[in-house]
């Protein structure tokens, strides 16, 4: 079974046009060893314990075994050579060593000397047609020519200025992996690149224009030009970041959450971690949420399990703050648009805080909801206002500057029933004012235009991904229109909603040719995978959600 739980668009222009192959140095294994010396001591630890736990029931058994082995040497027969003081000796198969022996196995080695000439084995196949070269960079077979072979190598990873890459967390049959897509618009085309191998369940992913880890002093910020990384967060505790423009990369270039620093021995057991106690240097249960700081590129929030959100500083790798402002899981969250220390949190516990990053002990204002939070989402157009989806269908929209007196006294400036089951994924689309795209666990995708406070359904679409796990817009200008849509079913598909006939007719004005009639386009990679069991989930929880739960 494969499911994509998550997916992101990167930028165009970011990505480079020619990825690197990821090259393992003395350097580069100096580093691995350092990360991966916790996650080493982790599994000891582990180990440990579950030896501990066995030692208990197995000394019993342990010491029945000895006392059966003294009751069955006590009626062993007698020793078959008795000359030798009852010990029994190997047996020896003297025919076997007879036969041998005329092949001098022990001198098969050596060469013989006869009448001071070294004899060898014959030449095989025709002297003559060897070729003796002076110099061996002349020799062929010595030194091929790899030019050729290099350079088509080269042109399959290159990405042009105008491709788009889209990065999706897949797991399939318990193991997960990013997957780098290539969309190139022009040829309506979408394909894998490269993919990242992960160690636990992805759940959240967060597309980062920093260089972070082994590109810096001491995993330092490389602040020289605009990079192409991505944070991931998991149902551990840790955040990996790994470098996008990398090939076949092994290692991330840093962790979050690990407790050591660089260089030094890890201070952080997994023995204190699995006591789940919450505390102001890393979290303590699984991500579910990433946001990274448009203007403070060094900053990255996430939100957790563990009932915390977190402040990053990836110049350092290291916590910088920890906020508890909600009493249940932190599900979602992201920065405002305009104030860029301001964070909003969605939570399990049905309460949505904007609260100042700069002031951590200050009273937050708190809207409350009826259903637990799905996603929280800006505004990007007017960062006065922004948007709760619900498990039960639900999305509200909400004016920050009128903060109720309490949770239960929250007013929205307007409410629908977006879908029968949760939204379970929700989008705002940056370029294009009051178009927006949900996703439920009911399998539907709907286009909604909420212009002038007037929310109104413009398209609903089952486009065969099972339940909607992601629904994300992409980023520029040009391809403002492209969502890309994935789920429980493993597959990824890129709809122009542009092409879409209501799409057209209500939109027609922010799109280029929306007088013509053109056919609608989708652009998917589908997974082959068995997803039979993806029917049994139609009207509940997936199976990531249970997981948290």
């Amino acid at each position: 079974m494969s499911t994509i739980t998550a997916t992101i668009w990167v930028p165009r222009g970011y990505a480079a046009e020619f990825p690197e192959k990821y090259i393992v140095d003395n350097e580069e294994l100096a580093r691995i060893s350092k990360l991966a010396k916790l996650k080493l001591e982790d599994a000891q630890e582990d180990l440990k314990s579950a030896r501990r736990g066995e030692n208990d029931e197995d000394d019993e058994d342990d010491e029945n075994d000895r006392m059966d082995d003294d009751t069955d040497q006590d009626q062993s027969d007698e020793p078959e050579d008795k000359d030798n003081g009852g010990v029994k000796l190997p047996r020896t198969n003297t025919e076997a060593d007879d036969d041998l022996r005329e092949y001098d196995l022990d001198n098969y080695d050596d060469d013989e000397e006869e009448n001071g000439n070294i004899t060898r084995l014959p030449n095989l196949g025709n002297p003559g047609s060897l070729a003796y070269h002076d110099d061996n960079a002349d020799d062929p077979y010595l030194n091929p020519s790899e030019d050729e072979d290099e350079e088509d190598e080269r042109n399959e990873l290159q990405i042009l200025r105008d491709d788009n890459m889209v990065v999706a967390a897949r797991v399939e049959d318990e193991v997960a992996h990013l997957e780098v897509y290539v969309y190139e618009d022009e040829a309506d085309n979408l394909y894998v690149h490269h993919d990242i191998m992960l160690p636990a369940i992805p759940l959240c992913i967060e597309w980062l224009d920093v260089a972070v880890g082994k590109t810096g002093e001491g995993g330092a910020v490389d602040h020289s030009s605009k990079r192409n990384f991505i944070a991931v967060g998991t149902f551990e505790p840790d955040i990996e970041i790994w470098n996008l423009d990398t090939v076949d990369c092994m290692y991330p270039n840093a962790i979050l959450g690990q407790g050591a620093e660089e260089g030094e021995e890890p201070k952080v057991k997994k023995k204190k971690k699995k006591s789940k106690k919450v505390n102001d240097q890393y979290h303590t249960d699984a991500v579910l949420s990433l946001a990274a700081n448009k203007s403070h590129r060094t900053l990255l929030a996430s939100a957790s399990a563990d009932k915390t959100v977190k402040l990053w500083d990836l110049s350092t790798t290291k916590c910088a703050k920890s906020y508890s402002h909600h009493t249940d899981k932190v599900c979602s969250i992201e920065w405002s648009p305009k104030d860029t220390t301001i964070l909003l949190s969605g939570s399990y516990d049905k309460t949505a805080v904007v609260a100042d990053m700069r002031a951590p002990d200050a009273k937050v204002p708190r809207w409350g909801v009826e259903s637990d939070i799905e996603s929280v989402r800006w505004n990007p157009h007017d960062a006065n206002y922004f948007f709760i989806t619900t498990e039960n269908g639900m999305i509200h929209y909400y004016d920050v500057r009128n903060a109720p007196s309490s949770p239960t006294s929250s007013k929205p400036i307007w409410k629908l029933q977006a879908h029968d089951g949760a939204v379970s994924s929700f989008d705002v689309n940056p370029v294009i004012p009051g178009f927006l795209a949900s996703g439920s666990t009911v399998r539907e995708v709907k286009l909604w235009n909420v212009q002038d406070s007037k929310p109104s359904l413009m398209v609903s679409r089952n486009l065969d991904v099972g339940r909607v796990f992601s629904t994300r817009f992409a980023p520029d200008a040009e391809v403002a229109f492209r969502l890309a849509v994935a789920g429980s079913k493993g597959s990824l598909q890129i709809w122009d909603t542009s092409t879409n006939p209501a799409v057209r007719n209500i939109l027609a004005h922010r799109i280029k040719d929306g007088n013509e009639k053109v056919k609608e386009r989708l652009t998917g990679v589908m997974d082959d995978g068995d997803n039979s069991d993806d029917e049994k989930h139609e009207n509940g929880k997936d199976e990531w959600e249970s997981m948290e739960e």
